[in-house]
């Protein structure tokens, strides 16, 4: 597990590394005024990925559990068009909302498909426990995505260009993925002896593990919403900045989750995989937040000095991602299970978030205060249910044909 956490992490590191450069740049380039735009585009971005995380999760579960690879990419085509309409019905709503144009809107959301079709060949990768291809991927693909924008703003470009050419870098991620993926030969699903199946996968558990992941994504993405509304541009992008100690936080323990991910879909290693899921990444998360206080006083001298005035809260967006990460450890446990209506309090979270937010939130400090106190409660109501039910599992029935 050391071995497959470390080739992950090294691939999820890369991306991540990547894609806070781009954002650390961005803000340097397009400045306080203009950075929060593309900030904003960005967590659009992350919610229209919902879908795709979805799908990446219930690939590789239903893998461990005996569908076929040819099943699998039949659902992960059938997702990436849904996805496409929506995706286009949601302009409009986006444009009007963040207040933005209607061409970076399109290009924020445009990258979704893409996105559908790379996450679809992760599962695959994820399910059949290729730790080393999946690592590889997941550095190529955060690589793919980030260069093109960033040369894109070297060259003076603003936010729509830079998401076009971030979602033109993500098609081809998506095909490297299909390459190194390639073709697994068929395999006879264990204990059994039986050819694994070939049926045709329906949508409907992809739709189920998806209103998860949106109340995940929805909630670490919901403030940089809500700044751009109650905030002026100079503060929201001193937030959105701060967001970014957030998301490394976040996304440090994503290999956690993506190697322990098989057992939990495994009814006999479920409750032990889920139990040391969360610990480790509570761990994790001490660390990170410890890492930001420490290096507060370099944010000013990477970032700018119109960004000093958060230099302070650093941490407490650093706390508020690990929590987000335990968050996210104890979802997907739920969605290993199939036992999808845990979120439901993570929904209502979200709406204790949004409704505090906007109702009485109108500086950092208070937008921050109020975002990490929601994600807490939330993460620890949902880590004791998952706890106390993970030595209780119930056998999910294998994905029938039409879903």
């Amino acid at each position: 597990m050391v071995a497959d956490l470390t080739l992950v992490t090294a691939g999820a590191m890369t991306a991540n590394v990547a894609g806070y450069l781009l954002q650390l740049l961005a803000g340097r380039w397009l400045g306080v005024t203009g950075y929060s735009e593309f900030a904003s585009l960005l967590a659009a971005q992350l919610l229209c990925a919902v879908p795709a995380l979805a799908l990446q999760n219930v690939v590789a579960r239903e893998l461990v559990r005996g569908a076929g690879v040819a099943a699998l990419r039949g659902l992960r085509w059938r997702c990436a068009v849904i996805v496409a309409v929506v995706a286009a019905v949601l302009v409009p709503l986006v444009t009007v909302t963040l207040h933005v144009g209607v061409g970076a809107a399109a290009a924020a959301l445009g990258a979704a498909p893409a996105l559908v079709l790379l996450s679809g060949e992760q599962g695959i990768l994820q399910g059949g426990k290729r730790f080393r291809a999946l690592g590889v991927v997941l550095g190529v693909a955060g690589i793919a995505r980030v260069a093109p924008a960033l040369v894109v703003l070297a060259l003076g470009g603003g936010a729509a260009p830079a998401l076009w050419a971030a979602a033109f870098g993500i098609a081809v991620a998506a095909l490297f993925a299909r390459v190194a993926a390639g073709s697994p030969r068929s395999r006879v699903r264990a204990g059994t002896g039986e050819d694994e199946v070939v049926a045709a996968v329906g949508v409907l558990p992809v739709l189920r593990a998806a209103q998860v992941q949106a109340a995940l994504m929805a909630l670490s993405s919901a403030d940089l919403i809500v700044v751009r509304i109650v905030l002026d541009d100079v503060d929201a992008s001193r937030y959105a900045l701060g967001t970014i100690a957030a998301k490394i936080a976040f996304w440090l323990p994503q290999a956690v989750g993506v190697v322990l991910y098989p057992r939990m879909a495994q009814p006999t290693h479920s409750a032990q995989a889920i139990r040391a899921a969360l610990a480790v990444l509570s761990g994790i998360g001490m660390v990170a937040v410890l890492g930001a206080a420490l290096a507060a006083p370099l944010a000013p001298l990477l970032a700018g000095k119109d960004y000093a005035p958060i230099q302070g809260l650093l941490w407490l967006f650093a706390l508020h991602g690990a929590l987000l990460a335990v968050l996210q450890g104890a979802m997907l446990s739920a969605i290993a299970v199939d036992r999808t209506a845990l979120a439901v309090v993570t929904w209502v979270g979200l709406a204790v978030e949004v409704t505090l937010m906007v109702s009485f939130a109108r500086s950092v400090p208070a937008l921050i205060t109020t975002a990490a106190s929601v994600a807490a409660s939330t993460t620890l109501l949902v880590a004791v249910i998952v706890l106390r039910t993970a030595d209780h599992p119930t056998r999910a029935e294998p994905l029938s044909p039409g879903g």
